[in-house]
């Protein structure tokens, strides 16, 4: 049976794209197995290709301090990335390294089981409102953040809730307002949880 250990054993190992012969460490992803709410970011950065950890830099604690907004502790969700391993130069993800890749993400979110996934940024948000037949829903994430998108997937119903990925409020600091706000709709949606 699959689980969650046995995806991360095959993630430390794998060479299923040039990205291997490049990283320190792949990403797994962490958190709780029985997660509620997955949070998934576009790749590992410099910070998390050290640690092995996802979201671990500068925008991990921005994500921190949201998750708090949010009324979330980061060991109640669960964390990941569409990319386990870090590209080059933080270059965006390729179409085939998302190709290779999220097989990976999809086998971990049919043992977790989200009843929300927040994808965070322009790629996850196009990989996760395709995957769960929302393609038509595809905008830039500055069209779609704080929206909540309800679907079906495998096994009942899930909302997906677009966001900006936390690095733009590194950037740009004003975006932290903005990012507040789609976590507080975050917040709005975690007491009907079941």
């Amino acid at each position: 049976m699959d689980n969650l250990d046995r995806i991360t054993d095959e993630i430390l190992v794998c060479a299923k794209c040039p990205l291997h012969r490049t990283r320190i460490n792949p990403v797994p992803g962490e958190g709780n197995p029985n997660a509620k709410i997955m949070l998934i970011g576009e790749a590992p950065g410099a910070n998390e290709d050290r640690t092995g950890r996802p979201f671990c830099g500068d925008a991990g604690k921005v994500l921190d301090e949201l998750l708090t907004v949010a009324g979330l502790k980061r060991e109640e969700a669960f964390i990941g990335n569409i990319l386990k391993c870090r590209p080059p130069n933080n270059r965006d993800p390729r179409i085939d390294e998302i190709i290779v890749c999220t097989p990976y993400l999809e086998r971990q979110i049919e043992i977790i089981k989200p009843q929300i996934i927040c994808t965070l940024g322009n790629y996850a948000t196009a990989f996760i409102l395709k995957k769960f037949g929302l393609k038509d829903k595809i905008l830039g994430i500055s069209r779609i953040h704080g929206k909540i998108f309800e679907t079906e997937s495998s096994y009942g119903k899930i909302k997906i809730i677009p966001m900006y990925h936390p690095a733009v409020a590194v950037y740009n600091v004003n975006m932290k307002k903005v990012l507040k706000k789609d976590f507080e709709i975050l917040t709005g949606q975690i007491g009907s949880l079941r």
